[in-house]
């Protein structure tokens, strides 16, 4: 599995001019699935995102995560995370896994962080879909496994 996190102070996702995600302050996540992850990927990129220590403390240090100031996450899938741009001029997504599989491991995932948090909204998998976000700091990061 491949994250981008975003840290932000609102981020929403629409599908067809609709609103179906929303969230304060919290975590963006786009979610890429590979062929080769499993079950335990899903639930350990989860409690990775749930426990990870980016949001300041009383002293501006990054030292609290956002289950620490009850923060929400909205989950959007983005099986281009694994476009592979090395050869030609356009993308190979070969490596994404196939969508039966993506979309098992895309909601254990989302299962998975409902187990630490309280406000986990998400988009529409394999939707066409519009995403808004303020970017807090701005902090992105990247995991995998």
């Amino acid at each position: 599995m491949r994250i981008v996190l975003q840290r932000v102070r609102h981020a929403s996702v629409k599908v067809d001019g609709a609103v179906v995600g929303l969230i304060k302050r919290g975590f963006l996540i786009l979610l890429g699935v590979h062929r080769n992850d499993t079950v335990e990927s899903a639930r350990f990129l989860a409690h990775k995102c749930a426990e990870l220590r980016v949001f300041e403390d009383a002293d501006g240090k990054m030292n609290l995560s956002v289950r620490e100031i009850e923060g929400e996450v909205l989950v959007v899938s983005q099986f281009t995370l694994y476009g592979d741009c090395r050869k030609g001029k356009r993308p190979s997504f070969s490596d994404a896994a196939p969508p039966p599989r993506a979309i098992e491991l895309y909601e254990e995932f989302i299962k998975a962080l409902r187990e630490h948090l309280s406000i986990v909204q998400t988009g529409i998998f394999g939707a066409t879909m519009e995403v808004e976000l303020l970017n807090d700091g701005p902090v992105t990061l990247i995991l995998e496994k």
